[in-house]
């Protein structure tokens, strides 16, 4: 569906009927730099067959969602899924992103902290890197530049997915890189920029929610590292890292994910 928002349209849908019943909760997925909802398809069907809906949100820039004229902010990708989750009248949902799904993910659980039940932050970073701009830098120039993310898809993809991934599974891996190479140019430029320019190092020890945390044990995007370090900080943080796999565990180790995120989800249903 399509929701409007100051004049731009935000895609999601919603799988599964809203809960009446407090046991049978909203999950709510929200994906990585230059991807979309369909980074979750390995998760969807699992979520449901465990009776939870799931709402799946493209970020500004992303999937059917408009791009605005970047920079963004990290708060206000929070903002824009809180913004979906009020419109639906969702209640409080449990948030899974990855990435910068993950880091827009603190920034709705540090100022809406009502609005979640959990929040799952996968690969992704507390703050800035200290060299953002060497790292973002020239990908944000390179594809204004081409007003495209094809000259970047396929190192991303390199860096998300391991060799033997590709081997295995080549048409969800054209998939992805097909999404990654369609994602609007000023969508990708503006997300990363808000990724250069943030830290909630100083606010996570007063997160009000459960906090996990899960990476790609062979992530070289986000170390694993960033990781521990962002559960170190929270309250109760529980951190696993997942073998086999780099940026995209979710992917390509789906059934230790939706493993380890079932067991979650059912320890904080309350």
């Amino acid at each position: 569906m399509l929701l409007t928002r100051e004049g731009r349209r935000i895609h999601c849908d919603l799988l599964g009927d809203l809960p009446g019943d407090p046991a049978r909760q909203v999950v709510c997925l929200v994906h990585s730099l230059a991807a979309d909802m369909t980074m979750w398809a390995e998760q969807v069907p699992a979520l449901l067959a465990a009776g939870h809906a799931v709402l799946r949100v493209d970020l500004r820039g992303h999937g059917g969602s408009d791009a605005p004229p970047g920079p963004y902010a990290m708060g206000a990708l929070g903002e824009d899924v809180g913004f979906v989750l009020d419109a639906l009248g969702t209640g409080p949902v449990h948030y899974v992103g990855l990435s910068l799904g993950g880091m827009a993910g603190q920034a709705l659980a540090l100022d809406r902290p009502a609005m979640l039940r959990s929040v799952t932050i996968c690969d992704a970073l507390p703050e800035s890197l200290r060299n953002a701009a060497e790292v973002w830098g020239p990908r944000i120039r390179a594809v204004r530049a081409a007003g495209s993310c094809a000259p970047l898809a396929e190192a991303t993809m390199e860096r998300w997915l391991t060799p033997a991934y590709r081997a295995a599974h080549p048409a969800r891996w054209d998939q992805i890189l097909r999404t990654i190479a369609a994602t609007s140019a000023e969508g990708y430029a503006g997300c990363a920029e808000a990724i250069s320019d943030f830290s909630f190092v100083a606010r996570l020890p007063g997160l009000a929610v459960p906090a996990l945390v899960l990476c790609g044990e062979d992530d070289h995007a986000v170390p694993p590292e960033e990781g521990r370090r962002i559960a170190a900080l929270v309250p109760d943080g529980r951190f696993h890292a997942i073998p086999g796999a780099r940026h995209l565990p979710n992917v390509e180790k789906p059934e230790a994910f939706n493993r380890l995120l079932l067991e979650w989800l059912a320890r904080n249903a309350g």
